[in-house]
């Protein structure tokens, strides 16, 4: 076998053993999920094993499960949703689900320059607050390209307030009055990664999980715009920093796993449901490998000096998120009462 595939067998294969413990535990587990699991996963083993992926021998496979099985992942996501689906939600929720993303990418934005945050990390947990989570952070990561410390921190920082909306969601549906579909578009907006988004919706009931997993899956697709948006930011970024420097050609600004998401999301009418649905458990398995990577590779003194000035920004925007899809809900629909 040539030396440029062994060299990436020992780190991709650590990475899709931890992977896999981590999908069994995710299906154990819902509410925590298999990347959250992965990502814990391979903190535990770099506590236990700290020489051992740190070598040289487990680095290059380490970091190709960390960067391409997450780009491949992002293109596989593309199965869970199709470009029609953001009319099947209705007119009605449009206005939850993109008022909510713009206050808490504003809202992001604007405290973390308060709090002197670092800006990826402010852009991991923004864009994972105000879209879908683990899989928002993962489709942001390979454009940003931020320490894995930082998306670590990201990824735990959005699963503390997705299980706080479990609990305490269903609760205050009901405490105001909300009929089962104006809970299910609330839950769609203001909980993010799926398994979460389902938890809370079937406390409700049948027609609140129904309307808050097609809200889920339209919310996905705001990955597409943020994310493309993100590298104009940081093409521009790069080119303030090279004196001389010309804008990239627009391939360079589009990356190709985005591209990939589009054109899946676009042949999604056509695939049969077990394709789609293979190419969704694929998704979430191989993000689950790279986060499992990523784990391995986090520096756990680095999330020690961080501190809990992050975590205190992702529960000011999980306020924001929640407190705008209630505004918004109020001024259209008047909070439909059940």
């Amino acid at each position: 076998m040539p030396r440029s595939i062994t060299a990436f067998l020992p780190g991709l294969g650590l990475a899709l053993a931890i992977g896999a413990v981590a999908t069994a535990i995710g299906s154990a587990l819902p509410l925590l999920g298999g990347p959250v699991a992965g990502v814990l996963l391979g903190l535990l083993t770099t506590v236990l094993f700290h020489p051992l992926q740190r070598s040289d021998r487990f680095g290059t496979g380490v970091k190709f499960a960390g960067s391409r099985l997450l780009q491949t992942a992002v293109v596989l996501l593309g199965a869970q949703v199709s470009l029609t689906q953001v009319l099947a939600v209705g007119w009605s929720s449009l206005p939850v689900m993109l008022g909510t993303l713009a206050a808490c990418l504003l809202a992001a934005w604007g405290l973390g320059r308060a709090m002197r945050i670092d800006s990826d990390l402010t852009a991991l947990i923004g864009v994972g607050t105000a879209i879908c989570g683990a899989s928002a952070i993962a489709a942001i990561t390979p454009v940003l390209k931020p320490a894995a410390t930082k998306v670590a921190y990201a990824l735990s920082t959005v699963f503390v307030f997705n299980i706080a909306a479990v609990l305490f969601f269903p609760w205050l549906g009901h405490a105001i009055g909300m009929d089962e579909t104006t809970f299910g578009v609330f839950a769609g907006t203001a909980v993010n990664d799926t398994s979460s988004v389902v938890a809370a919706a079937a406390v409700y009931g049948p027609v609140a999980t129904d309307t808050a997993v097609v809200v889920k899956l339209a919310r996905t697709l705001m990955i597409i715009p943020v994310a493309v948006g993100l590298a104009l930011l940081a093409s521009q970024a790069g080119s303030s920093r090279a004196a001389g420097s010309t804008r990239p050609p627009l391939g360079k600004l589009v990356p190709w796993f985005l591209v990939g998401f589009i054109l899946l999301a676009a042949l999604h009418p056509l695939l049969p449901d077990g394709a789609t649905d293979a190419g969704a458990t694929l998704a979430v398995f191989l993000i689950t490998v790279a986060l499992s990577a990523i784990g391995l590779s986090v520096d756990l003194a680095g999330i020690a000096r961080t501190g809990i000035r992050p975590l205190v920004l992702g529960a000011c925007l999980w306020l924001v998120v929640s407190g705008t899809s209630l505004l918004i809900q109020g001024a259209t629909t008047g909070l439909a009462m059940g």
